[in-house]
């Protein structure tokens, strides 16, 4: 019995998968990369005391600024319509970009978030001024970086270290668009727009791995 359920499993799960990821609304196979080779996080002190990586993650990159509790909504966006969606994903994570001298808030923040959800893929780098500029300049998008330090856009940043977003024609409305950040303090544009493209770059890593998968499969069978 116990053998019937783990086939049955097997069969599941990979349906089931798929046809979560072919749930995108505008139906796009891939999302533009905007900007390649953007620099590795910046590096500071972390929560945990754990480094944060980019390469080899799908991650959300956002910047806090100096006053927290100016952005705690746009947090409880995100923990909401992006944590809650892609936190059972190994290959997902949150990074706040954050002055050096905040982590009293972000520890007052980050306790709030934990009575609401799992917060592991949430990561916290403490870093000095001049690192965060160069970090935030390498992504090389339109909207400047405030003078605190901070932005309620937010940016999916791939396994390369690209940054990913639209440009081009969008297939359902046949009009240009471009975006390369999305606005953290609109719930409905996160809702809307990030978790569908959040979605399209995690099918496209898992779509990668199966046809690597496969042609493994065929290697050994020749």
């Amino acid at each position: 019995m116990k053998r019937k359920i783990v086939l049955l499993s097997l069969l599941v799960l990979p349906l089931a998968m798929y046809v979560y990821f072919s749930m995108a609304k505008h139906n796009s196979l891939y999302l533009p990369v905007i900007t390649k080779n953007v620099d590795e996080a910046p590096a500071g002190k972390t929560l945990n005391n754990k480094p944060v990586q980019l390469k080899g993650s799908i991650s959300i990159i956002g910047f806090l600024g100096k006053d927290i509790r100016k952005k705690k909504e746009t947090i409880f966006n995100i923990n909401q319509k992006l944590n809650s969606k892609y936190k059972e994903f190994k290959d997902f994570q949150i990074v706040m970009v954050v002055p050096d001298g905040a982590q009293q808030e972000v520890q007052d923040v980050a306790a709030e978030l934990k009575t609401m959800a799992d917060i592991t893929n949430w990561k916290f780098i403490f870093a000095q001024p001049a690192d965060i500029i160069a970090f935030y300049n390498s992504l090389k998008v339109r909207e400047p970086l405030s003078e605190d330090l901070s932005t309620y856009n937010i940016f999916i940043v791939d396994k390369e270290r690209s940054l990913r977003g639209r440009k081009g024609e969008n297939k359902k409305t046949g009009k240009d668009e471009y975006k390369d950040a999305y606005n953290s303090f609109s719930a409905a544009e996160l809702h809307n727009d990030m978790t569908d493209d959040v979605k399209i770059v995690l099918r496209e890593y898992r779509l990668a791995l199966k046809k690597n998968d496969t042609l493994k499969g065929a290697k050994r069978k020749i």
